[in-house]
């Protein structure tokens, strides 16, 4: 039972980092489009590059392209890294405070212990399964840097996968609970964590 109301927990969260990136990639999109839309700051551009550029206009359009091309790729890449650190203060923060997140909240689990440092990796941790390595991998396609690319897309997938999948298998604890030392447990449960990371008396769970 633990179990599953700890998966149903964990889908409740990641639909809420799912609507905020949705809501970035909104608001990247309209970024977008108003510069390729301001044909008068396009103009301006492709004016001055004309005017320096000696007679190549071909080097100047192709100058321009590149201007507008890293404006674009500059503000993917900020909205991928606000996503990164919007994602990190939510677990931190719920995490530190009410030691649980919204979904776990919901579904009558808290994290033990409540301790700054075990927050900390846990939220880093989550951040970096869920959400950061991902976001690198796209990052470095958009880069140009194809290879690397694939590479850490398929580190990201085993991440998310070990971290995520742990939760519906017996006796087993996430990769953000063992590396934070900490244990999901019910609400009113109380249990403190072993020097080995495990909570005594109270089974596994992912």
């Amino acid at each position: 039972m633990l179990k599953l109301r700890r998966a149903l927990a964990w889908f409740m969260d990641f639909a809420l980092i799912a609507s905020a990136a949705t809501l970035l990639a909104i608001l990247t999109f309209h970024r977008v489009t108003a510069l390729v839309t301001d044909v008068p700051e396009l103009a301006t551009r492709g004016g001055l590059d004309l005017v320096t550029s000696r007679g190549d206009v071909i080097g100047a359009s192709e100058h321009l392209g590149l201007s507008v091309w890293g404006t674009v790729v500059l503000d993917v890449e900020e909205a991928f890294g606000a996503l990164v650190v919007v994602t990190f203060l939510y677990q931190w923060a719920c995490l530190t405070w009410p030691g649980r997140t919204l979904g776990k909240g919901v579904l009558g689990l808290r994290v033990t212990p409540r301790l700054s440092r075990h927050a900390l990796r846990r939220a880093a941790v989550t951040t970096a399964a869920d959400v950061a390595v991902y976001a690198l991998a796209c990052v470095l396609l958009i880069e140009g840097r194809f290879g690397l690319s694939l590479l850490v897309w398929a580190v990201a997938v085993v991440l998310f996968l070990v971290n995520a999948l742990t939760v519906v298998f017996p006796g087993r604890r996430s990769l953000a609970d063992r590396l934070a030392g900490t244990s999901v447990v019910g609400a009113f449960q109380r249990a403190e964590p072993s020097p080995m990371g495990s909570v005594p008396g109270v089974p596994r769970a992912g």
